[in-house]
């Protein structure tokens, strides 16, 4: 798979991100996009990750949850779940446990291909802070290992003014639910 982009590419997606960044500034306020571009211009393989944010419909940007951090996290911040990313079950068993009508991928795959993960179900309820996110879809979650070892894998979702997390057998999956990322710079 290529995993290069193209002068063009690169300066279409900074100008997205930048643009985003700038209308946006209240998920980021002692940050400015100087030091975000700096950082990428550093670690140039992490533009992969986020063009693939970009293309399947995450829109990408910068989530500063603790002001002390100098790390840089892109969260998906689309208002609804990633439309690229929806109709797959959780991850690799359960998709190999499904006997008919498999989806092509799982979330799990399909992240780690992207470069990115799965937002937790902490960094999710912190993202809806800045939200409200997914009224009329949901995202699957990074899923404790003991709920994932009895079967199951947990979403959320914002209804009724508030944030829900729920679960769901891991080999299910909706239309309406996909999943959120995360890039750590």
């Amino acid at each position: 798979m290529k995993t290069t982009l193209t002068k063009n590419q690169i300066e279409q997606l900074l100008a997205t991100l930048q643009a985003r960044f700038e209308k946006n500034k209240t998920r980021h306020p002692a940050v400015t996009w100087a030091q975000v571009k700096e950082q990428l211009e550093k670690t140039p393989g992490n533009l992969w990750a986020l063009f693939q944010m970009e293309e399947t419909g995450g829109e990408p940007d910068v989530v500063t949850l603790h002001p002390q951090n100098t790390n840089y996290t892109f969260y998906d911040c689309s208002p609804e779940s990633p439309k690229g990313r929806r109709s797959c079950c959780y991850d690799q068993a359960a998709l190999d446990a499904r006997k008919e009508h498999k989806p092509k991928i799982s979330a799990v795959a399909l992240a780690k291909e992207i470069g990115i993960t799965l937002l937790t179900e902490e960094e999710y309820i912190a993202l809806q802070s800045f939200g409200p996110f997914d009224l009329k879809t949901s995202s699957w979650l990074a899923t404790p290992k003991d709920v994932r070892a009895k079967g199951g894998a947990i979403f959320g979702d914002y209804r009724y003014g508030r944030t829900f997390i729920y679960h769901n057998g891991a080999e299910s999956y909706y239309a309406a639910r996909g999943f959120r990322g995360k890039l750590c710079l």
